[in-house]
């Protein structure tokens, strides 16, 4: 039996196909309720462990995925995985990097890559995807192998 979020609980993105995705910044509280069951961690060193299955790519604040091919296949992963597991993305502040995979996330889901920063903001948060570059790198995002 599939185990998503609660649907406009605080951080969950819903997605065009109606998988749901949790966004979040690892300095903030945690969510009550359930937590994940797969989380996606992007962050310049390697996160503390989880009690749950993960992922880490390595990419710095406010910059972009240090290896372009190991981030998409993890964003592959977590879109698959969010069909019937609950899935985080999560970075420091949770805005940029987060926001940056969600919209490639949303495109691997059928959001056009020129409106996947906008479909972010207005649905996951408002600030999410934070420089011109991480912008231009939805904009440019194909969800194919670089």
């Amino acid at each position: 039996m599939a185990q998503t979020w609660e649907p406009g609980r605080p951080g969950v993105l819903s997605l065009p196909s109606g998988r749901l995705i949790r966004g979040r910044g690892i300095l903030a509280p945690v969510p009550s309720g359930p937590g994940p069951e797969f989380g996606l961690y992007l962050l310049g060193r390697r996160p503390r462990p989880v009690a749950w299955d993960s992922r880490w790519v390595r990419w710095r604040d406010l910059l972009l995925p240090a290896d372009d091919a190991e981030a998409l296949d993890a964003f592959r992963e977590a879109w698959r995985r969010a069909a019937t597991e609950r899935v985080e993305v999560a970075c420091w502040g949770g805005r940029g990097r987060t926001g940056t995979a969600l919209a490639c996330i949303a495109v691997l889901d059928g959001v056009p890559a020129d409106e996947a920063v906008a479909f972010v903001r207005r649905n996951y948060r408002r600030g999410a995807v934070e420089t011109p570059w991480q912008r231009r790198y939805v904009g440019r995002f194909t969800g194919v192998e670089p």
